[in-house]
């Protein structure tokens, strides 16, 4: 059931979560961005209180399936994560050529325009529409995931959910994947869900 309420991502329920970014921008096409978000993910891991079960970074959003350790929120983990991949993202920015530049911060400084931002920049969009999950609904956690995982198959981007990299379809497949992810043991092998299509 989706909660628009941030009230329900206040406790320290298990969520899924997708980040979009400002306007679909493909920013997460080179390595260099797609490991800002990986190496981010780890950060908040070991030191934020952010728990991940499960995620999966495309061209122009992320999916996680994840919760707060204690003491945290998933609310103030999510805004906090948002603003200091930003400062990252916009910094690497400069290195693109000035067409590519010019075409992505364009994009970002109409967002902050429109929302009338201090940072004039918004490289992601503020909603989060969370879809919270209890703990001890492993089925349902399960069902995330296989739609995580099964994203870049969909897209045609590989085969199998384990070749793409920048997921968590590695851990789950028993090899080691680039983010500090907590293993769901009851994880079956996956049974992607075809209704869970109509969402994108």
């Amino acid at each position: 059931m989706l909660h628009d309420d941030e009230s329900m991502i206040e406790q320290r329920a298990c969520c899924y979560l997708t980040f979009n970014v400002t306007d679909w921008t493909d920013i997460f096409v080179k390595p260099v961005f797609k490991q800002i978000i990986a190496e981010s993910l780890n950060y908040f891991i070991a030191k934020k209180g952010l728990t991940v079960y499960g995620w999966c970074l495309m061209t122009n959003h992320l999916h996680l399936v994840a919760s707060p350790k204690q003491g945290h929120t998933l609310l103030s983990i999510s805004n906090e994560f948002k603003e200091f991949t930003t400062k990252i993202i916009l910094a690497d920015i400069e290195a693109e050529s000035e067409v590519r530049k010019n075409w992505i911060m364009k994009r970002f400084k109409a967002a902050g325009s429109s929302l009338r931002l201090i940072n004039k920049f918004q490289v992601w969009e503020k909603n989060l529409n969370p879809i919270c999950i209890g703990h001890e609904n492993s089925k349902v956690i399960s069902e995330y995931l296989d739609l995580i995982h099964n994203h870049p198959v969909r897209d045609r981007v590989v085969n199998k959910p384990e070749d793409y990299l920048y997921s968590s379809a590695r851990d789950y497949a028993g090899m080691k994947g680039l983010v500090n992810v907590h293993i769901i043991e009851q994880y079956d092998e996956p049974r992607f869900i075809l209704r869970h299509i109509s969402s994108y």
